[in-house]
């Protein structure tokens, strides 16, 4: 799953980013400004970075310089500035493609999606990406670090199924019909044993991936 980090101190641009971009099937990472950015992309592999200029600690000019001297990635700069002096420091720090506040989500779609063609990102049906989790679905193989898995199938299933929809809730019922199918005879509470055991086999190998309960609905992938 191609995944994009979005980088801005506005929480509104940072939710709105994050909700259209996830609607479009890419798993997302965000950062209110640049020191966390720089953490996120040492925790986990990122395919496009979408930075706000104005931020407070470091700006997005300087983050984009840090991000241009480990990684070989499109970014975008968004600024609430149109002047060409801005564009140029933008352009000179490294940056693929620039579009000033206020924007339309649909552009802002249209120049990623542009930009990871360019940059030959290809989405590979068979690969789901949560944190420092990798799962290679054709080989029924979980990959944490260096450490690999083999998970029962439906603990398997259950783990796929959240991870291609990260920080969307589902309840029990709805886990039993796309796991375990339509058809399936028993207590619901098998989903409540299977999320256990699949947090009992995370709990010491990762940090950054949490399957977490919402009371009274059902549970939720949610990566951090």
């Amino acid at each position: 799953m191609t995944t994009i980090l979005i980088v801005d101190d506005d929480m509104n641009i940072l939710e709105l980013v994050a909700t259209h971009l996830r609607e479009e099937g890419y798993n997302v990472t965000q950062a209110k400004d640049g020191t966390i950015a720089l953490q996120k992309l040492k925790q986990q592999a990122c395919d496009l970075a979408i930075v706000d200029v104005m931020m407070p600690f470091m700006d997005g000019f300087s983050l984009t310089k840090e991000i241009r001297k480990n990684y070989d990635i499109p970014i975008i700069l968004l600024t609430a500035k149109s002047q060409i002096s801005d564009k140029k420091q933008g352009y000179e720090a490294g940056t693929d493609d620039y579009l000033v506040k206020p924007f339309e989500p649909e552009e802002l779609l249209f120049r990623v999606k542009a930009l990871l063609r360019r940059y030959d990102v290809v989405e590979d049906d068979n690969v789901l990406k949560a944190g420092n989790i990798i799962i290679q679905k054709d080989r029924y193989e979980v990959q944490v670090e260096d450490r690999s898995l083999f998970l029962p199938p439906k603990e398997f299933e259950l783990l796929c199924f959240l991870m291609a929809h990260q920080k969307q809730t589902f309840s029990r019922e709805q886990l039993i019909e796309q796991v375990w199918g339509m058809d399936f005879i028993g207590d619901d509470r098998t989903v409540d044993v299977h999320i256990k055991r699949l947090r009992e086999h995370f709990k010491d190998i990762t940090e950054h991936v949490h399957i977490k309960t919402i009371r009274g609905v059902g549970y939720m992938l949610e990566e951090f």
